[in-house]
């Protein structure tokens, strides 16, 4: 049998053809050995290797181009010398860089030429103040001929397409980056646009990177960084992140090396990423009193011996500080409007000193949970939404999102449009939260989703809040038009403690709250009693009872109120069985995926949206059985819960159906006899 021919590669062959084009493209490219500038030849080397470890990121060949409006774009080419190496494309036809388990897919990064370009232009993404990067591939074979056959693959990686890029078109050769024709080539790069499933699609893939990269966050530094206080590891995840985030061509973001492990007093790892912090607290322009909590809450762990305390050339902060970036950074990085910190916190509780109690009172609102509850309490543009126990914030960026995208919809003015956003962070939302370190987690997700965080106050909502805004406009109301609630089920009624206390400080306006369905049922009666004689209830929501993942199985519903006006007996309360979601859940601590779209959930939400507002008329793909309206006892408040009634009398189908049946099961009955003795008599 002869020996199977070994195919030789002609990455050599491409090398040469490409790099000719570039050299009459008379552009100053650099090959992989080469430098291109400092900032990105850092990137590269600090980002994780196609193999794993630590550096070893050299693209075979690298420019930075610039267009005629003077932005900067890094061009990273890899190249492959094999006629099927070019891409490896997920089912979704994404690049695929990202195994089932959300771990890096070292196989595809290191085979595929476009693959690898992706990767290191990721790099530069998590590394550098680069937001748009060009990522190219190019393979080929050699024909039966002898002749140089060759594949290009063109994608673009940005902060737009939360780093896992686009498919810019098809090209037989580089000549697009031209200097004559790269304007063209930019043009077309920014009019690429996804669709909102498609968006939608990518944040939920990159939030389950996320998950997967906390968890390795968090168990490296529980493993193997001791000393460190329970709180203090929730700080030190805020101030890196905070320190790194930077404000463009004011406060350079700091960067891994700037830390020196210095024992110099005023000049410890500590005091730098401490000023830092300032600096940037400063550009936010929060009030006085909130930059000091801030900077002392931050300071009383940046700036203690143990953590400054350099071994073997290096403070512990510093290495901390170093894991975090290198674990998180690209998320914060690109920009991603989801409950970041909420992920975090939801990775990072067990780690905090709470009773048990405490512990279950500490639950993540899920995203799409979140933006249903704001949904029903039907915030817009004009909305003030307040949270009575407002955790790390994950209802108010909810509602911070849905009132940006109302006012994008509805002012075409620019100039208007931008004074609008900067009022609704600043001034619309209010958020209050008693446990220091879940405020400061509310703080950071605030800050990193729009900065709305002005009206973030660590109060305790019960005895300690007059309804007003807090630092420097607290003579003034909050004129509280939503409410939106998780709030701690082991506080007084379930929680209904703080509907209470909301709602009596509201004078219109709509609420929206999940909590324990106990609450509905007689937990919380005299409260319910006393929200009925000022608020209507508009609708009960029974939940599904695995919402919260990782939690044991909690019954839970929604409720939700017209504010200001008294409940009347006759008042018509829609009564919502939604235990079908639409939603698969797994509790599996090691699955990819934990929640699955596997019966039309996003419809369904906003089916039950529809529902609440505007009635029966909206049923499609709820059923009769899981849709009832009815009526309530305001002078109870322990019938909330109730579901459509049942008839038990039956119908001429069901007589026909059980006639049917019988008479099946006679015949059927008498031919097993039969055969029976069939069987019988032949023996």
């Amino acid at each position: 049998m002869a020996a199977r021919k070994t195919v030789q590669s002609v990455e050599p062959n491409i090398a040469d053809l490409v790099n000719g084009w570039l050299k009459s493209y008379k552009l100053d490219y650099k090959l992989e050995q080469e430098s291109l500038n400092a900032e990105i030849d850092k990137a590269l080397n600090d980002y994780f290797s196609k193999n794993g470890g630590t550096g070893g990121n050299r693209p075979d060949v690298k420019l930075l181009l610039m267009d005629s409006k003077l932005d900067k774009y890094p061009i990273l080419i890899e190249y492959k010398g094999y006629k099927d190496k070019l891409i490896k494309l997920d089912a979704d036809g994404r690049v695929e860089n990202r195994t089932a388990k959300n771990e890096p897919h070292y196989k595809n990064i290191n085979a595929y030429a476009v693959n690898g370009a992706v990767h290191y232009a990721n790099a530069i993404l998590h590394h550098t103040s680069y937001t748009d990067i060009i990522a190219i591939g190019v393979t080929g074979s050699k024909n039966e001929c002898g002749e140089l056959e060759y594949s290009i693959g063109v994608y673009y990686v940005s902060k737009k397409n939360l780093g896992v890029g686009q498919k810019v078109d098809e090209y037989t050769d580089l000549s697009f980056l031209k200097k004559e024709n790269f304007d063209s080539f930019i043009d077309k790069i920014n009019a690429l646009q996804l669709t909102q499933e498609e968006l939608d699609r990518l944040k939920e893939k990159r939030e389950q990177e996320i998950s997967a990269s906390l968890v390795k966050l968090n168990n490296d530094i529980y493993q193997n960084e001791k000393g460190l206080g329970e709180n203090d590891r929730v700080y030190l995840v805020a101030a890196s992140i905070i320190a790194t985030l930077g404000v463009p061509g004011k406060v350079a973001p700091l960067d891994k090396d700037d830390l020196k492990s210095s024992s110099e007093e005023g000049n410890t790892d500590g005091d730098i990423i401490v000023r830092k912090i300032k600096a940037f607290l400063n550009e936010k322009q929060l009030p006085r009193e909130k930059k000091e909590l801030i900077l002392r809450t931050l300071q009383n762990t940046l700036t203690t011996d143990n953590i400054n305390k350099v071994t073997d050339g290096e403070s512990q902060l510093k290495r901390v500080f170093t894991k975090i970036v290198d674990d998180l950074g690209i998320y914060y990085k690109i920009g991603l409007t989801t409950d970041f910190t909420g992920k975090l916190f939801n990775e990072m509780y067990s780690w905090l000193g709470f009773t048990q109690d405490k512990l279950n009172d500490v639950v993540l609102t899920p995203s799409y949970v979140a933006t249903f509850l704001v949904k029903l309490a039907r915030v817009n543009m004009d909305s003030y939404v307040w949270d009575f126990a407002t955790g790390s914030a994950g209802l108010l960026v909810a509602a911070m999102n849905e009132m940006l995208i109302d006012a994008k919809e509805r002012i075409k003015s620019p100039e208007k449009l931008a004074e609008k956003s900067a009022a609704i962070k600043a001034n619309q939302l209010l958020g209050l939260e008693i446990l220091s370190s879940v405020y400061m987690l509310a703080i950071l997700n605030m800050i990193l989703m729009g900065d709305g965080s002005s009206n973030i106050l660590n109060k305790d909502s019960l005895t300690d809040f007059n309804g007003n805004y807090g630092y420097g406009n607290s003579k003034n109301k909050f004129p509280a038009t939503a409410f939106v609630l998780n709030p701690p089920y082991s506080a007084k009624g379930n929680g209904m403690i703080f509907v209470e206390r909301a709602l009596s400080m509201m004078s219109g306006g709509y609420a929206a709250i999940i909590i324990q369905n106990s609450a509905g049922s007689g937990k919380a009666a005299e409260y319910n009693k006393k929200i009925l004689t000022r608020n209507t209830l508009l609708a009960s929501i029974k939940m599904p009872i695995d919402l919260f993942i990782g939690k044991s199985s909690v019954q839970t519903n929604i409720y939700v109120f017209r504010v200001g006006e008294a409940h009347q007996k006759d008042d018509v309360v829609k009564f919502i069985d939604f235990s079908n979601d639409g939603y698969t859940r797994s509790n599996r601590r090691k699955a990819s995926v934990n929640l699955r779209d596997t019966d039309h959930a996003k419809e369904r939400y906003q089916e039950v949206v529809d529902l609440v507002r505007y009635g029966k008329g909206k049923l499609r793909l709820l059923t009769d059985k899981e849709y009832y309206e009815g009526h309530i006892n305001p002078e109870s408040g322990e019938d909330w819960n109730q579901t459509a009634p049942i008839d038990t009398k039956p119908t001429l189908e069901d007589f026909k159906k059980t006639v049917s049946d019988y008479l099946a099961w006679e015949v059927s009955t008498l031919l097993k006899n039969q055969n029976q003795e069939d069987d019988r008599l032949k023996k």
